[in-house]
């Protein structure tokens, strides 16, 4: 069953900033938060979690407002994406692109790592109802191809998105007798069936890449796809994508990391991600290593231990995963010829 994640009413709406994350401020990323001031104060959110996704039914008699900013996306870089359903009402959402006016019917992406202002308005019965679901992005792409800058509005209403909300919504109500896997299950096809619905409409097609941008996106997408090649390096990189090695640091830059950080922060972050989803008995520590790009456990035990200050097998076995400060810095040169 949904679990509460926040009840504002008259009572505790001067403290909504605390409230709307949840009890452990784990849901959706760092923001401002607030509500209209005056009249009836009451709003709701429900939470469903299935597996990496959240499904949030929100009801509201009132203005509510959220706004992320370049301070909270330095402090909070997570990458999540939300997939809005307008049910009453109207949301209005405003980023450096202009502003939309999704009204039912209608249908919105938004993504954290671009800044924008969110407002909920009630309709004229002084209802406001939104269903949203927050996916991580690298989950989405495997069933959304267009590239997701900062926020991708569907004015139509297309009968894939009928029924991806269809689905979103059973599985929301649905109670504990729902196994975990058939939860999961459902919610990939709910997310197959928006990207149909996206590839089938040409209105929601990105604004057509520089060939600056069209390059970076090549480079970034060969790195992924081969970031479990041990022999992945800047050289191979430029090589296949027909660049030089220096256009290849020059949109490195615009990408605000250096070659080295760009692999490595990937490669730890997959196999941290790894190490706290399995056990020993599902993949040893030596299969992770390999499978994430490194060319012998000993590397990769002294980077993940450098990187997140424990080693692989510690945080394994720790309650919960071990607590990290983040990424340390990665030094200047090319980590990727370290044995």
């Amino acid at each position: 069953m949904p679990e509460t994640l926040f009840a504002l009413d008259r009572a505790n709406a001067r403290n909504c900033q605390e409230l709307f994350r949840g009890d452990r401020g784990l849901e959706y990323y760092h923001g401002d938060f607030w509500v209209e001031d005056g009249g009836l104060v009451q709003a709701t959110a429900e939470r469903k979690s299935v597996g990496p996704h959240s499904i949030i039914l929100v009801r509201s008699a009132m203005r509510q407002f959220f706004r992320r900013t370049q301070k909270h996306i330095r402090e909070d870089a997570s990458d999540i994406s939300v997939l809005w359903f307008v049910r009453r009402g109207r949301l209005v959402f405003s980023n450096q692109c202009g502003n939309q006016q999704v009204s039912p019917g209608e249908f919105l992406i938004s993504r954290s790592t671009s800044p924008f202002f969110i407002e909920l308005q009630p309709d004229e019965r002084g209802t406001h109802e939104v269903l949203h679901v927050t996916v991580p992005t690298h989950l989405l792409r495997s069933h959304v191809v267009q590239e997701i800058a900062a926020s991708l509005y569907l004015p139509v209403s297309r009968p894939e998105l009928t029924i991806a909300e269809t689905i979103l919504a059973g599985v929301f109500a649905a109670d504990a007798s729902m196994g975990a896997d058939t939860a999961r299950v459902l919610v990939e096809a709910a997310l197959t069936a928006i990207g149909d619905a996206l590839r089938a409409c040409e209105s929601a097609l990105p604004a057509r890449q520089t060939m600056t941008e069209r390059r970076l996106e090549e480079v970034l997408r060969f790195v992924e796809v081969h970031l479990s090649d041990p022999n992945l390096s800047a050289a191979l990189v430029s090589r296949s994508c027909g660049i030089s090695p220096r256009y290849l640091s020059f949109l490195l830059r615009l990408h605000g990391r250096s070659f080295s950080a760009l692999v490595w922060e990937q490669r730890m972050e997959i196999a941290r991600a790894w190490l706290a989803s399995t056990s020993p008995h599902d993949i040893s520590i030596s299969e992770i290593a390999y499978g994430t790009g490194f060319k012998s456990p000993a590397h990769f035990s002294r980077m993940f231990k450098r990187v997140f200050e424990v080693n692989p097998s510690d945080y394994r076995t720790a309650p919960q995963g071990v607590p990290t400060g983040g990424f340390h810095e990665f030094p200047s040169q090319d980590l990727l010829t370290i044995q």
